[in-house]
């Protein structure tokens, strides 16, 4: 027989996973604002190895349409703009023989509506997986009422569920709604 709370801690702690994964996605989604997250998924290849971004420089942000990376070797702005090239963030990269700067130009009204609706793609999969954590959470418990988990707990226990999942899928919503926003914020 199951753990009836352990299996609602467990697609608890799915949900919330599912939850962090959407925040971290659309921190990478350029708004228009600088913002060093938007490099997180760049790879470069120096001393030989292929290492995050921030572990062969500084990354900063001086103002609202600009980042610079200060390498601690400036043998490696090369590698940097190339990692920065090849990761398809969308920006071209310059360098002053220092550092690699990146200008970010204001998105076009138009370019803003595409990031608004892969926002909303990436967040209709996260809800898809919330949706997927219930689905099989409902089919142990109805699996454990025909092994001798009684129908009041299965009850109890699918309410919890839904309870869970209008949960996420409310803090779901609001992070698009906070993402959304911001991207449509000239």
């Amino acid at each position: 027989m199951i753990d009836v709370k352990q299996t609602l801690k467990d697609a608890e702690a799915r949900m919330q996973k599912a939850s962090k994964y959407l925040e971290e996605e659309l921190a990478r989604v350029r708004a228009g604002r600088a913002n060093a997250a938007i490099l997180d998924g760049v790879r470069v290849t120096a001393y030989g190895q292929t290492v995050p971004l921030n572990q062969v420089g500084n990354v900063l942000v001086p103002d609202a349409r600009t980042i610079t990376i200060r390498p601690w070797d400036r043998k490696a702005i090369k590698d940097i703009e190339k990692g920065i090239l090849d990761s398809g963030v969308g920006i071209t990269p310059e360098n002053n023989g220092e550092m690699v700067i990146l200008r970010l130009p204001q998105p076009t009204e138009e370019r803003r509506k595409e990031l608004v609706k892969q926002c909303n793609k990436t967040g209709e999969k996260t809800k898809v997986e919330v949706r997927n954590v219930r689905s099989e959470v409902k089919d142990k418990l109805k699996k454990a009422v025909k092994d001798g988990l009684s129908e009041d707990q299965s009850k109890d226990a699918e309410a919890d569920l839904q309870k869970l999942h209008d949960k996420y899928i409310k803090d779901i919503d609001a992070i698009l709604a906070r993402k959304q926003k911001e991207i449509m914020t000239v």
